[in-house]
């Protein structure tokens, strides 16, 4: 499949994974989808808790998916919203976007048309890489 197919798909499956966020809080529902050097997909909603501190974020969720099955060269991940405001990943998700890999693209989709594509690195300029670190 075509690298822009491969993308078209990974957008896709970002909107499907935000239908399963678990929101009641901030009645904010956010999906992401994450595209792995094999071509494999891993999608994660955001999912809030009452205490607010262990709420885990799409992004997050889609990332920890793909790693914790062994999965650990991200080249790409989208997210999705209902605006551009609910597209911009947080602090945490951007330092944890560039641990697995600074240039992974960064596809922003929002439902009312809002797109952008950039890519984690410049996200989180500055960003915290310890000396030595060894990425795959």
């Amino acid at each position: 499949m075509a690298a822009r197919g491969k993308f078209d798909s990974l957008v896709e499956a970002a909107k499907r994974a935000r239908t399963f966020a678990y929101s009641p809080y901030s009645l904010v529902k956010i999906g992401a989808a994450v595209l792995t050097s094999d071509g494999s997909i891993f999608t994660g909603a955001n999912v809030e808790n009452a205490s607010y501190g262990l709420t885990c974020c799409a992004e997050r969720t889609a990332i920890f998916k793909a790693v914790s099955e062994g999965k650990k060269r991200i080249v790409a991940i989208a997210v999705v919203g209902k605006s551009e405001d609910y597209t911009r990943p947080c602090g945490a998700c951007r330092q944890v976007m560039v641990e697995f890999n600074p240039r992974m693209k960064v596809l922003r989709r929002a439902l009312d048309g809002f797109s952008e594509d950039t890519s984690a690195s410049a996200l989180i300029p500055g960003y915290f890489d310890p000396p030595g670190l060894a990425r795959e």
